[in-house]
């Protein structure tokens, strides 16, 4: 015979189940807020870095024609 045993008490209620689950989506919405945070901060920071005098004279350097090294004939 078998037979099935149902319990009237849980363990967790639905309430605190609720808190918890609203507690740890907090946090994580924390997370990535700071995420984000940061995330605009060193955007920021690079584009500064980018467009400072040192970095600008690098980028801004003609083109050099390199065909007219040695490996190419140019005796035309």
């Amino acid at each position: 015979m078998l037979t099935t045993y149902i319990s009237n008490t849980s363990l967790v209620s639905t309430m605190q189940l609720t808190i918890v689950l609203i507690v740890t989506a907090s946090i994580f919405i924390v997370f990535i807020a700071i995420a984000i945070i940061k995330m605009y901060r060193l955007k920021a920071e690079n584009k500064r870095l980018t467009d400072s005098s040192f970095y600008k004279k690098e980028v801004e350097k003609s083109y050099q024609d390199f065909t007219d090294g040695h490996l190419y004939d140019n005796n035309n």
